[in-house]
């Protein structure tokens, strides 16, 4: 027996020392790694700390100084395994457990944290650091819970506001960058949501969720050929991704019912382009840009059928989607042209101006400031009851009709006030024709000019002389005369 037990001292007796040297290279790799860290060079703590693990894989503390430096490096998904290697390996080491539950909750598994930092406590209730730490994972689990809900309700300025808190405390979690992404690009915060999914496409090429909102973007940009490439390719990165399944649905229908009412419209078939381009602003109330240019070419629509509110109804639509949206405001401009609301016509054509100063704008916005300055005017064209296309035959004959029917003469038997208001019409019927009946002071009129501002100014005109000089004089044979036998007020005329 003595001899075996000899033989199996010297055999054991070797190995007791290689372990024993293993150890002590182990210890000096993780010295090493110590003074690196201190320097903050953690690349090369790293390295030191691997030796040490290589040399020694069962010691926790080994792991847990790696976890550590992957922290401080941001590679918080490896300092995770190595973690948990560590608590493996020691279900006590407190650091361990407390490295853990901060890269769980640097990458947004609140939850998991929060058991980590309750192991610590169990250990050390008076731990401070974990204490605050769990503090923050339950803090984190409440912002996901409020995110949630308001993300139900689409009220996505609150999503974005919770998802930056969560943020603040789960610096590199790809779920909350996501959804607040997906949030600033339903608010049209494009260049927004495009850096965040690109920051983490640079990390990870192949994530599902940030190749969906860069697509999402471009779809609410109306780059609806682009946004399905990135829909396609979320797809086969990820097959059972709904939101780009949907997403992609949607811009190949939008695209399509478009285009549709594109063409029918070119083929002057306005009922059928007007239901077409409604049946595309049903696809996605979402897409704010394309449905602005929904709304704007139904507008246009409108226009062509002849339904100026509705078009304007339309365009202003689209200008609460996009307010910088020029041709909406051209088509708004011209419908209220059309009906003769010029205060809101110039109003927009000033916008247009403003946003883009051509002189094509330039001669919109002051034909509709001459238009507006026109209208504040007697309307002579209106008084006489005729067009603005009127002939000089037509003036006359509209000029005689309505003279007769408002001389003061005729209403001799009226009350005062009727008397004074066909006294007042009868002024105006002989003012309108003096100028209407005058070519240069047309011309004038028709231009916009001011006619008591200039030579010819109306300041001295007599209604009865115009009367007198169209019919001649009352020797001229014309006259009002009382009818005896007629009931008051009656009259006849007589024309020699």
């Amino acid at each position: 027996m003595a001899a075996v037990d000899i033989d199996m001292q010297m055999e054991l007796e070797p190995q007791i020392i290689i372990d024993a040297d293993m150890k002590r290279e182990a210890e000096g790799f993780k010295d090493q790694g110590n003074a690196f860290y201190v320097k903050k060079d953690y690349s090369e703590a790293f390295n030191y700390y691997t030796k040490a693990i290589d040399a020694c894989p069962k010691n926790a503390s080994y792991y847990g100084n790696r976890a550590a430096t992957l922290m401080m490096l941001c590679r918080f998904r490896e300092a995770l395994v190595d973690s948990q290697r560590a608590v493996r390996l020691d279900d006590c080491f407190m650091k361990g457990h407390l490295r853990e539950g901060k890269c769980h909750l640097s990458l947004g598994n609140a939850m998991a944290a929060s058991r980590c930092f309750q192991k610590v406590l169990e250990l050390e209730p008076s731990n401070s650091q974990a204490q605050q730490e769990h503090k923050n994972a339950t803090a984190v689990l409440e912002y996901e819970r409020m995110a949630e809900l308001d993300f139900e309700k689409r009220d996505f300025r609150k999503v974005v506001y919770s998802m930056d808190k969560a943020l603040g405390l789960a610096s590199t979690c790809h779920r909350f960058k996501i959804l607040k992404a997906e949030c600033l690009a339903l608010l049209g915060r494009y260049l927004e949501a495009q850096s965040v999914a690109s920051d983490i496409l640079r990390m990870d090429s192949t994530n599902g969720d940030a190749l969906y909102v860069r697509g999402l973007c471009l779809y609410y940009e109306d780059c609806i050929d682009k946004a399905v490439q990135f829909f396609v390719q979320a797809l086969r990165m990820a097959p059972d991704h709904e939101k780009s399944r949907l997403a992609c649905r949607n811009a190949k229908a939008l695209k399509a019912k478009k285009e549709e009412g594109n063409k029918v419209f070119k083929d002057s078939n306005f009922e059928a382009a007007y239901r077409l381009y409604s049946e595309a602003l049903a696809i996605d109330p979402n897409n704010i840009k394309t449905n602005a240019k929904l709304y704007c070419n139904r507008g246009t629509v409108g226009a062509k059928l002849n339904k100026p509110d509705q078009a304007i109804e339309d365009c202003t639509s689209a200008i609460k989607l996009d307010d910088t949206y020029i041709k909406a405001y051209l088509r708004r401009a011209q419908c209220y042209m059309d009906i003769e609301q010029y205060e809101e016509a110039v109003r927009d054509y000033e916008k247009v101006y403003q946003t883009e100063k051509t002189k094509e704008h330039k001669h919109l916005l002051k034909t509709a400031q001459l238009e507006l300055k026109k209208s504040k005017r007697k309307d002579y064209y209106k008084v006489l009851g005729v067009g603005k296309n009127a002939t000089e035959d037509e003036i006359k004959k509209a000029y005689r009709k309505r003279a007769l029917m408002h001389h003061p003469d005729r209403h001799s038997a009226a009350t005062p006030e009727v008397q004074k208001e066909e006294e007042k019409k009868f002024k105006e019927m002989g003012e309108a024709f003096t100028v209407l009946s005058d070519p240069k002071k047309k011309t004038r009129y028709d231009c916009g000019h001011d006619l008591e501002d200039d030579s010819n100014n109306m300041g001295d005109f007599n209604a009865n002389n115009i009367f007198k000089t169209f019919f001649g004089g009352p020797a001229g044979g014309f006259s009002f005369e009382s009818n005896q036998n007629q009931a008051p007020g009656n009259v006849f005329f007589q024309f020699g």
